[in-house]
């Protein structure tokens, strides 16, 4: 098959192809969807400048594959759209500057796409990003350039830089046995919305708790002043929650060298607010907030609970130890989101 043929995996859509317009022709449709922050120097030439005001910078990078990080087709018939992939590129790496305590001064964004896509499709991920970093916040934040290349398979990969403003970074290895552990943001929201929207469940019904857990998957929103002000607080580490809290939390625990036990009563708050899907499913929504992902919430580490900022919620505590998480006095199983696990 012609690699210029859509496949059944192809964005769908009327008017012009990436491959029709070429390159030239696709960066002016979207380079004006994607202004925002001005950089010292944005695109244009063979590379960005932006400022390091503070002598140094924080920079992430992370990528979405079709189907393995987002669907072109749901199978709830959902509608699925490049603005959604669009907001998600843009917030997981927001997130992950943000859980070092800085603000996000700049992203470059590369495009891997199929001759064959709709420029519609590019175009709306263009404007689902722009909006991703103003409604979350992100003001300071230029998309500085990025590159587009073809491939049989979309994919998206941004770079994020991000300002400490003078503060330490905060690290995942700081923590000590007495810190309290405590997330700003959901848990197993965006586990329960991916479940919801993988099923036969009605999404266009009157149950708008539903309709926000979807929400909550395709456009998730990281608390991005939560960053900076629990760095301010005196936060001892920090991480972004983006593969889950089993998966997330023993990774913090070894790199500080503690355990960490999670209080029941703190979980179970958590699963009550996914019941809706739950019921709907037929599932166990502990499960959800132990294991899903990508709702891009922060985890931090204070000394005690009295320091801890507004915003954030007490989980548990570290003890001492070498890297094992347990709720209730009993171990928890290492699961979550993995790209190579075979799941």
């Amino acid at each position: 098959m012609a690699e210029d043929a859509r496949g059944p995996g192809s964005p769908r859509g009327n008017g012009p192809t990436v491959g029709a317009l070429g390159e030239a022709g696709v960066l002016a449709r979207i380079l004006p969807r994607l202004a925002g922050a001005p950089a010292l120097l944005g695109p244009g030439d063979d590379a960005a400048l932006v400022a390091a005001p503070d002598g140094r910078f924080a920079i992430t990078v992370d990528t979405l594959v079709q189907d393995q990080d987002f669907r072109l087709e749901w199978a709830s018939g959902h509608p699925a759209s490049g603005f959604d992939v669009g907001w998600k590129a843009a917030a997981q790496n927001l997130s992950d500057v943000n859980a070092m305590g800085a603000v996000a001064t700049s992203a470059v964004i590369s495009l891997t796409l199929p001759a064959a896509t709709p420029v519609r499709w590019v175009e709306d991920f263009a404007d689902g990003f722009a909006a991703a970093v103003r409604g979350l916040g992100a003001h300071r934040c230029a998309v500085a350039g990025g590159d587009l290349g073809r491939g049989r398979e979309i994919s998206a990969t941004t770079a994020v830089t991000g300002d400490l403003e003078g503060r330490a970074p905060v690290l995942r290895s700081g923590a000590r046995p007495g810190d309290a552990v405590a997330v700003c943001g959901s848990l197993g929201a965006a586990a329960a919305g991916l479940a919801l929207l993988e099923s036969s469940v009605a999404l266009d019904g009157p149950d708008a708790q539903l309709r926000e857990l979807v929400r909550a998957q395709c456009r998730p929103h990281p608390p991005l002043d939560a960053g900076p002000r629990a760095a301010a607080a005196g936060a001892t580490a920090m991480m972004d929650l983006s593969d889950g809290l089993a998966r997330d939390v023993p990774r913090l625990a070894r790199a500080s060298g503690v355990d960490v036990e999670l209080d029941p009563a703190a979980l179970e708050a958590a699963a009550r607010r996914l019941a809706p899907a739950a019921a709907a499913l037929g599932a166990d929504p502990l499960g959800w907030v132990l294991a899903g992902g990508e709702d891009f919430g922060v985890l931090a580490c204070f000394d005690g609970a009295a320091t801890v900022p507004d915003g954030f919620a007490v989980i548990g505590s570290c003890v001492a130890g070498t890297g094992l998480l347990r709720l209730g006095g009993r171990g928890v199983a290492e699961t979550g989101w993995d790209h190579f696990d075979g799941a």
